[in-house]
């Protein structure tokens, strides 16, 4: 089993997956989605026409998750401003994105409208932005102003499914879902079965409330593959997961909040987010791969209809996909870095990290890691339902 322990000097960073589902916030969550799906004013892919004022104005607007950038400090200059500085672009970045689904709720209506929503990109987890594409809110890159995301794009990362060419999306980020635990209260759990059968575990552990990374490694611990299985594979695995709750195994369904109590020893175990865990700079907790595999996952970098930079926005994509400056991010935020040439720049910028397979993961490494099944809105709203029903 392969661990991978808390050292000394780690970059403080914060969860990209906090997708909180159940009660008024999963049926709000729902509802919305189900808009989308008929409609809800929504316009179809093309038709909305979008002017890019790139040309005439050095803007650009960037909503991205919370602690996801580099910083200025005393000497060290940030990518951001280096990007201004060499682009004479002025960025306004907000870390307004909290999770996939409030966000969603903030620009939804305007984006069904073809309307402005203030941003020239979002940086959103796979399936929203696979939701977003498909309704026609986003638009297509042009390929012309972003060479270095053919060129540098990791392989693991080429070739999704719901943007097969990469010509709405580029990867910012990935993350890996996973099983943490606190080894100064208990031994090694290495397999989702063990997290929710041991008896030494009773009542102390937590899964995640965001669904696909709890019923990912639910289905793999019944041997079904996440990124394609049946229905009758989600109900065995739905099944398990309630038998867990029922036995009292489970503590709590959360958010981000699992780390404090790790580190506290309120629980023992969890399934955890593979960057929440290195943020805790805490020994004691180790996050590793279950046996029967971890879950994969990237936000991405797209362009929303009546992001009025487009050009901007791709001349800042492609400005991430220098390895020198993909490089210097990855130190900062210690997750995966989809830039192909980033962990050679790493031996100039922190040696230590050059090896360390939450940023630069091997291939051995990313052979335990499985994708969610894209699913149809109808499915969607199904699965969300049901597995809000069973964690409460």
């Amino acid at each position: 089993m392969s661990e991978v322990p808390q050292e000394e000097e780690q970059k403080k960073g914060v969860s990209r997956r906090g997708l909180i589902i159940g009660g008024g916030v999963a049926a709000a969550g729902v509802a919305g989605f189900a808009l989308l799906n008929r409609g809800g004013g929504g316009n179809a892919a093309g038709d909305c026409v979008t002017t890019d004022l790139s040309d005439t104005e050095a803007t650009l607007n960037m909503s991205n998750w919370p602690e996801y950038v580099d910083e200025d400090d005393g000497d060290y200059v940030s990518t951001l401003t280096t990007f201004e500085q060499e682009t004479g672009i002025d960025v306004t970045y907000t870390p307004d994105v909290n999770d996939n689904v409030e966000f969603f709720a903030k620009v939804r209506n305007q984006l069904g409208a073809c309307q402005p929503t203030g941003r020239d990109m979002f940086v959103l987890t796979d399936w929203m932005a696979a939701r977003m594409i498909d309704a026609g809110w986003i638009q297509k890159l042009d390929k012309a102003n972003i060479p270095n995301v053919d060129k540098n794009l990791i392989s693991s990362l080429q070739g999704v499914g719901w943007d097969p060419n990469r010509e709405y999306s580029a990867p910012w980020q990935s993350g890996f879902t996973g099983i943490a635990y606190n080894k100064s209260l208990v031994g090694e759990v290495a397999t989702m079965d063990e997290l929710l059968t041991r008896s030494d575990l009773k009542g102390k552990i937590t899964l995640l409330t965001e669904m696909r990374d709890t019923m990912g490694l639910m289905l793999l611990a019944e041997g079904a593959d996440p990124a394609n299985f049946t229905s009758d594979q989600w109900g065995n695995a739905l099944e398990k997961l309630s038998k867990a709750r029922t036995d009292g195994q489970v503590r709590a369904f959360t958010g981000n909040e699992y780390v404090n109590d790790l580190a506290a020893g309120n629980i023992a175990a969890c399934v955890a987010w593979s960057g929440d865990v290195a943020a805790a700079e805490d020994e004691n907790l180790v996050f590793l791969p279950p046996e029967e595999g971890m879950m994969i996952w990237s936000d991405n970098m797209i362009v929303p209809v009546q992001g009025m930079h487009k050009t901007n926005a791709e001349k800042l994509i492609d400005f991430y996909y220098d390895p020198v400056q993909a490089a210097k991010l990855a130190a900062y935020v210690w997750y995966v870095c989809p830039v192909e040439g980033a962990q050679a720049e790493m031996e100039k910028i922190d040696p230590s990290l050059v090896d360390n397979p939450l940023i630069f993961p091997t291939a051995d490494f990313l052979a335990s890691t499985h994708n969610f099944m894209a699913l149809s809105e109808a499915d969607a709203a199904k699965y969300e339902q049901e597995f809000a029903d069973v964690i409460g």
